[in-house]
C-alpha cells in the first residue's frame, strides 16, 4: 500500500486540531504538528497548544519539544519531520500532519526552495535599517522590490521581511521568483485538506479564542517571558502586543484589541498562502467528519492504482 500523509491546513482557530484528532483516531495513526510556535515548551497558552485531553486522544509529535533559547528553523523541522513520518509509516501507511504555518507544511510536503547565498553585509544593513527607521520602512522596500511577497509574507515578522529583502537585493531578482522550483521527491503521497469558513465566522472564532486565552492566563504567561522578549520565537502575535503593555507602551485593553486585530490579519495571510495550492481540497469548518473521511478514502484508492 502507498504511504499517505494527510495534511490539514487552514486559518487559525478554524478547528484543525479537532479534525486532526478525529482523523488520527479513525486511521489509528499519529499526528505531526507543523505549527512553528507550538514547538516551544515555554509558550503554551498563546500558541493554542492542544489540551492534555487532546494530546492523550492521539500521539502527537513536535509539540513543545524545544526551548525558545534553542535555534530551530524550518530546515531542521523538514529533516526531523521526514524522519518521523518514515518511522511511523513502517507500521502504518497513514500519517496526519496539521498546522497553520504554511512554510513548514510546504517544507514537508514539497521541500524547501533553494536560495543563492548573498553577502552577509546586506542583512546587517537591513537590521540597522530596522532599528533606525522601523519595520514600516522595510515593508515599503519589499513592496517596491517584490509586490508578490509583500502580499503574501508575514508583514509583522521582521525576520521574514529581512530574509526576502536580502534575496531581492543580493540577487537582483524578486524573492518570490525562487518559490516556483520543482518539488522534492517524497516516499509518500500527500492528501491536502483545507478547512475554511465565511470571514465573519473566522473572525468571531478568533476573537473568542483570544478571550479564552486571556481567561486561561495568557497575561501571566507573557509576563513570565519578559526577559526573553528579544528571542525570535516570541516575536509572535499574542506575545509581542503584551510585551508592549508590560513595557508601558499601551494599555491592557489596547494590547488585547491588537492581539485580535493582528490574529485576524494573520488568518487572512494564511488563507492567501494556502489558496495558492490548487491541490488542497477545501471543506467548510463544520463539515461532518464522515464526508471528509469518504473523500480521503477515495483519494487513497486512486493512489493505489
Amino acid at each position: 500500500m502507498t504511504n499517505i500523509l494527510i495534511s490539514i491546513v487552514g486559518p487559525t482557530a478554524i478547528g484543525k486540531t479537532a479534525l486532526s484528532i478525529k482523523l488520527a483516531s479513525h486511521f489509528n495513526t499519529e499526528i505531526i504538528s507543523a505549527d512553528s510556535r507550538q514547538f516551544y515548551k515555554e509558550m503554551y497558552i498563546g500558541t493554542a497548544v492542544p489540551s492534555a485531553e487532546e494530546l492523550s486522544a492521539a500521539r502527537h509529535h513536535f509539540i513543545q519539544h524545544k526551548s525558545i533559547t534553542e535555534n530551530y528553523n524550518v530546515g531542521d523541522f523538514e529533516r526531523d519531520a521526514i524522519l518521523k513520518i518514515a518511522e511511523i509509516h513502517k507500521s502504518n501507511p497513514m500519517v496526519v500532519m496539521v498546522g497553520g504555518s504554511g512554510l513548514y507544511t510546504k517544507a514537508v510536503t514539497k521541500g524547501l526552495d533553494y536560495f543563492p547565498k548573498v553577502d552577509s553585509k546586506i542583512r546587517e544593513e537591513l537590521n540597522h535599517q530596522l532599528k533606525t527607521f522601523g519595520l514600516e520602512s522595510l515593508q515599503e522596500n519589499l513592496k517596491q522590490l517584490d509586490i508578490t511577497s509583500y502580499n503574501t509574507i508575514a508583514l509583522d515578522n521582521p525576520q521574514r521581511i529581512i530574509r526576502a529583502l536580502e534575496i531581492c537585493i543580493g540577487t537582483g531578482k524578486p524573492y518570490s521568483s525562487f518559490l516556483t522550483q520543482p518539488e522534492k521527491s517524497r516516499d509518500f503521497r500527500t492528501i491536502n485538506i483545507g478547512l475554511d469558513a465565511e470571514r465573519s465566522i473566522i473572525y468571531d472564532r478568533i476573537n473568542q479564542r483570544v478571550d479564552i486565552m486571556i481567561e486561561n492566563g495568557l497575561i501571566d504567561e507573557v509576563e513570565s517571558l519578559m526577559e526573553f522578549k528579544e528571542f525570535n520565537a516570541l516575536n509572535t502575535v499574542g506575545y509581542k502586543e503584551l510585551f508592549s503593555y508590560f513595557s508601558g507602551d499601551c494599555t491592557l485593553d489596547f494590547a488585547i484589541s491588537e492581539i485580535k486585530k493582528n490574529t485576524r490579519r494573520f488568518a487572512k495571510r494564511q488563507l492567501t498562502w494556502f489558496r495558492k495550492d490548487k491541490s488542497i481540497k477545501w471543506f467548510n469548518y463544520n463539515t461532518d467528519i464522515s464526508i471528509i473521511i469518504k473523500y480521503i478514502e477515495k483519494q487513497v484508492k486512486k493512489n493505489q492504482l
